[in-house]
């Protein structure tokens, strides 16, 4: 089923299974499994697919939510095994629960509790997932701009002049991302639980939907849990909603990928190159031997560039420009670390984290936007938890990282009115060479401080960043995705 553990993690390995497992439950200690990643040679989903609505009737009862059946339906002509109630099923694969229609948090009763008799039937690396609207002003962080009684004189109004069915409405709507997170840490076997928020407007079977649960379904959404895909546009193929974009959905794209010759950059690389892309590997000159063997590998030609430079971003355009002519996405992935208490740093170390980090993403995203051939242009940017909750030391690393989250929020209207999208992922901790420098004891509690009680692999960092480059998420633009296994510290 492709499960496979974290690369040096003996903890995983030994409770994962058998007596190991036995001993650590007994102990009240932590009992991790091994994820289900993605395996093309089996099943998407490790059983059926139950679909469950929140309609004017009850929830097993077709017919009683149109946005439940519409899903059902695509889902079945997609090739999923789709059931519309558990009735009789020992073992379910995922549970999708469409709440387009809730209006009242009252309503999330019985739709949650059906959810909750399942749960112990949920296959091991199951999903749960959410198909739900977006509360209004909450998701962006500011204060809620809701409809005042001018727009429904007949409502009666709260004190700030919205309509009392809107305010109910939007209580409604915020309450299923504190549910489906909460559901997210209740989740065992490795299984997770995620959502997805439709903006008003956009049909629930709009193609970035339907790709967004081609994703969170999958084993390529691993390390995701407790987290939201917010759907704000129709825009994407339509083909998606009788069969999922298959094995290269990336099928001759030119991206760049910026920090290409190690670690994540190097994951990110290769696995773009599996799913079609023609690859093209950015790092410092001095990387120049690992990019090259890289750029052979790949069957491309590299480009070995301080992004830093001042003409950085030119120099990325007329490469692409030269042996492809255009270029239809880049992955800012370029990083440093200079972390120190911020009572003993120097500007050195400051400036030149924020440097490469962020302004230079800023600029070169800047000079490839300034021609024709980068149209459409696909933007997804590296963040960080530490950037989302702050990090002991690393005042320098969280404000460059929450800079790439306000840059993707900010571009993605600019980009949209060329077709293109911008979207940010933020890794939690990841198994690099760079963690496995941290000491033993303090490695082992990093791991664990996530619900699924485990590091993360580069490959699930590259699986967020290829879904959202690729066309299936092209209704989903200014987002910031964690890839952290829903870490518990912090924001």
């Amino acid at each position: 089923m492709g499960y496979a553990p974290a690369t040096d993690d003996a903890y995983l390995s030994v409770v994962s299974q058998g007596p190991g497992r036995k001993i650590a439950t007994s102990l009240g200690l932590p009992a991790p499994v091994a994820l289900r990643r993605h395996d093309p040679d089996t099943p998407a989903v490790p059983g059926p697919v139950l679909v469950l609505g929140a309609g004017s009737g009850t929830t097993t009862t077709p017919g009683s939510d149109p946005d439940a059946d519409a899903l059902a339906q695509h889902l079945l002509t997609r090739g999923f095994e789709v059931h519309r109630h558990g009735d009789g099923l020992r073992r379910v694969g995922a549970v999708v629960l469409c709440l387009t229609g809730l209006t009242e948090l009252g309503g999330l009763s019985a739709p949650a509790l059906e959810l909750g008799g399942l749960l112990r039937s949920l296959a091991p690396g199951g999903r749960v997932i959410t198909i739900s609207r977006p509360a209004d002003g909450v998701a962006a962080g500011g204060a809620a701009s809701l409809p005042t009684a001018a727009d429904d004189p007949a409502a009666g109004t709260a004190a700030g002049g919205a309509p009392f069915d809107v305010v109910d409405r939007n209580a409604a709507r915020q309450g299923v991302v504190g549910f489906l997170r909460s559901v997210a840490q209740e989740m065992r076997g490795g299984a997770t639980a995620n959502g997805i928020l439709v903006a008003d407007g956009v049909a629930a079977t709009a193609p970035s939907v339907l790709g967004g649960l081609d994703f969170l379904l999958s084993g390529r959404s691993a390390f995701v849990d407790g987290q939201f895909l917010v759907v704000g546009s129709d825009a994407g193929p339509e083909g998606l909603a009788t069969a999922p974009q298959g094995e290269t959905p990336l099928d001759q794209r030119v991206v760049v990928v910026t920090g290409a010759a190690r670690g994540i950059g190097e994951q990110i690389a290769r696995l773009l190159h599996a799913q079609g892309a023609r690859v093209v590997p950015v790092d410092v000159p001095a990387a120049g031997q690992p990019l090259s063997e890289l750029a052979n590998q790949l069957g491309t030609a590299s480009l070995p560039l301080d992004v830093t430079a001042p003409d950085a971003g030119t120099r990325i355009l007329e490469h692409c420009k030269t042996r492809y002519g255009r270029i239809d996405g880049i992955v800012h992935n370029a990083g440093i670390t200079r972390d120190k208490m911020l009572a003993n740093m120097d500007e050195s170390r400051f400036a030149s984290v924020l440097a490469v980090n962020t302004e230079a993403p800023l600029r070169i995203t800047r000079q490839l936007l300034a021609d024709p051939a980068a149209d459409g242009l696909r933007v997804v940017g590296l963040a960080s938890t530490s950037g989302i909750a702050g990090n002991r030391g690393q005042t320098n690393y969280a404000a460059s990282k929450a800079g790439i989250v306000g840059m993707v929020a900010a571009l993605a209207p600019v980009l949209a009115e060329r077709g293109g999208t911008a979207n940010a992922v933020a890794p939690g901790f990841i198994e690099t060479e760079m963690t496995a420098k941290i000491p033993m004891a303090r490695r082992q509690v990093a791991r664990r401080l996530n619900s699924l009680q485990q590091g993360g692999l580069p490959l699930d960092v590259a699986e967020a960043i290829a879904f959202l480059l690729s066309d299936a998420a092209a209704g989903i633009s200014g987002q910031t995705l964690r890839v952290c296994g829903q870490n518990l510290v912090g924001a």
